[in-house]
């Protein structure tokens, strides 16, 4: 946007936000304020999860500027009638600026575990991308990129729909937990350097769908200190899916072929959101995030 002031800049992206190319626009947050930044076209979601997290602007712990946002989730009860819930405490994108399924979006944002770093056989989900569900469409739809932990340890999954495994089992693939029933399956694409078999026993499974270009770069350890991630998504379900995952400033891995859901009911958008997640649990989990970014352009994210 030029020389523009950061006062014109924000009304702009508002006014953008009203037309169909407004996921075109960069966004920046480096959570410095009291408040979300109008430049970064996040907010909080307010519902019954949501309800489990806190979320601070503070000034104690940050990567760069003055401050980051510190997100927590706490133990809830489920809800009546419920068996099972999650607590979060995510940062989405806000609706108007959700990118076109398929769209290549490049992406940053800084991330750092507080103590202590959870270290069980439980669901933690750190950032994750989705495709738009649409009111009454049917099943259950992971997201198609994930960053997640398990046991302490840091590792990133593709979701796409089943595809039947190879016949030759020797045939070697990536190591996959396969889903029929609900026509998904979920890739293992990443994991950091402590990650061991009995870590990915959920991925049991063998599939060549998918083709990964590992660039001798683990994922980081989650008590390393300040992790930040530039990741490039371009879900594609018929095959020309594309994911690129920087950490630090080195490339982690490559992924293409089918990424994403094709499923009836879901939407023409994909979207972004951010913090910790898991399912119902005991303690407090923290995290930390800085440096967000988001622009269809590498430049305005890696440079």
């Amino acid at each position: 946007m030029g020389n523009m002031s950061p006062a014109s800049t924000a009304q702009a992206l508002s006014d953008e936000a009203h037309r169909n190319d407004a996921w075109r626009q960069p966004l920046r947050d480096d959570f410095d304020g009291p408040d979300f930044s109008p430049l970064g076209g996040l907010y909080y979601r307010d519902n019954f999860e949501q309800s489990a997290g806190t979320v601070a602007f503070q000034k104690a712990v940050k990567l760069t500027g003055s401050g980051a946002l510190q997100l927590s989730v706490r133990p809830i009860a489920a809800a009546a009638g419920e068996e099972d819930h999650s607590e979060r405490a995510e940062i989405w994108e806000k609706t108007a600026l959700w990118a076109p399924y398929g769209q290549g979006m490049w992406y940053g944002f800084a991330v750092l575990f507080a103590e202590p770093i959870p270290d069980d056989d439980h669901r933690y989900l750190i950032a994750q991308w989705n495709r738009q569900i649409l009111p009454g469409a049917e099943g259950d739809f992971s997201p198609f990129l994930a960053i997640r932990m398990i046991n302490g340890k840091l590792y990133a999954t593709v979701e796409t729909n089943h595809i039947a495994p190879h016949a030759d089992p020797a045939t070697a693939g990536v190591p996959t937990f396969f889903r029929p029933r609900k026509n998904q399956m979920r890739a293992l694409i990443a994991t950091d350097a402590a990650w061991t078999e009995a870590d990915a026993r959920l991925f049991s499974g063998s599939s060549t769908a998918l083709t990964l270009e590992h660039h001798g770069n683990p994922l980081p350890r989650p008590g390393s200190g300040w992790i930040n991630f530039a990741i490039f998504v371009k879900p594609g379900p018929e095959g020309d899916g594309h994911i690129e995952i920087i950490a630090n400033g080195k490339p982690v891995v490559t992924v293409k072929g089918p990424i994403g859901h094709a499923d009836k009911g879901l939407g023409d958008r994909q979207y972004f959101k951010f913090g910790p997640y898991r399912a119902g649990h005991r303690g407090v989990w923290t995290l930390y995030y800085d440096h967000f970014r988001r622009s269809p352009e590498r430049r305005d994210v890696v440079g």
